[in-house]
């Protein structure tokens, strides 16, 4: 006898009264045998109500953002596969069986929706520059195996989703999501699919400028923690350029005349070239420490198979 693997379809919601039946219905019919989840965060609206008449199950995490949400949903629920969609009804339900059978055939701990626009209403303005400039340079500092790095249509592996200690609060998850794929090397493949316009009423609750803001101080808090001897290499460097460029002209001085002119610029050169040592010195001391989470990371990753119908291991943690 085959067994059919635990699919969950993870709906975080705030305010998507208007379009959360029709998400729901979509994904029912998708997936039959998934059961969906949608956590209210918050909403003021018939987000709640619209949901049980759909007849999903609700939960609530009263910290706001999307991120805590994440948190909470990855925290509570056990499954093999987590299909992760924003409750807008943008994306498509039936391409979740395909994303299924790719992360079962690959397999895949990531499974990432690219999208393509069906109308010029799908992206408010500023959205789409906004996030190929973010995901080109996540792209650029972490790895290019991760397109649409801020699709809200995403299907997770049971050990992506266990090994992920969440740590962002707002929309920066998505990034904080790629990341934490690229740095432990995960199996990650992308499907293409269509992202459509809100339905009429529904409002998105993204700030194009301010949770742009957001995500990129994301992306360089990130790069400091996963790269941290690159980045305080880099400070280093600026900071060796710049006593350089003060402390030079004091040396040819010196040489010519046996007398330092400037002596508060020499100081200055050397306390920034100190610096540059301090930073050099503090990017060693915590690649070793990162070095550590990382491996502590792998190690929680490794502790859950590969799903397969037959695996004794996860049929034992099934029973426990």
């Amino acid at each position: 006898m085959v067994e059919i693997p635990r699919i969950v379809v993870l709906i975080p919601c705030y305010n998507e009264g208007i379009a959360i039946s029709k998400v729901i219905s979509d994904f029912k019919s998708a997936l039959p045998v998934a059961q969906i989840y949608v956590y209210d965060n918050n909403s003021i609206d018939e987000t709640k109500k619209n949901t049980l008449k759909a007849g999903a199950i609700v939960r609530e995490e009263h910290q706001q953002g999307k991120g805590n949400v994440v948190r909470r949903m990855f925290r509570d629920i056990e499954a093999d596969f987590y299909i992760m969609v924003d409750g807008d009804d943008t994306y498509d339900a039936q391409m979740a069986s395909q994303m299924i059978k790719m992360a079962q055939d690959g397999p895949y701990d990531l499974v990432n929706c690219v999208r393509l626009e069906n109308t010029e209403a799908a992206y408010r303005s500023g959205h789409r520059w906004g996030n190929a400039l973010l995901t080109g340079v996540v792209r650029r500092i972490f790895g290019d195996r991760v397109r649409d790095m801020l699709s809200g249509y995403k299907l997770f592996s049971r050990r992506f989703v266990k090994s992920f200690p969440v740590a962002s609060g707002g929309f920066d998850i998505e990034t904080e999501i790629t990341i934490h794929a690229l740095e432990l090397a995960m199996p990650v493949t992308h499907v293409e699919g269509v992202y459509g316009a809100r339905p009429e009423g529904s409002v998105s609750k993204l700030s194009t400028y301010k949770d742009g803001l957001v995500i990129l101080w994301m992306i360089i808090t990130l790069f400091k923690h996963e790269r941290p001897l690159q980045f305080f290499s880099w400070i280093a460097g600026i900071l060796v350029l710049i006593s350089l460029m003060l402390g030079i002209p004091v040396v040819i001085t010196f040489f010519h005349t046996g007398e330092v002119h400037r002596l508060p610029t020499a100081v200055l050169a050397m306390g920034i070239m100190l610096l540059a040592g301090l930073s050099f010195m503090t990017g060693l001391i915590l690649d070793t420490v990162t070095r550590g989470r990382k491996e502590a990371r792998m190690l929680a990753y490794l502790n859950h198979p590969i799903y397969s119908e037959n695996d004794p291991k996860r049929k034992q943690q099934d029973d426990e």
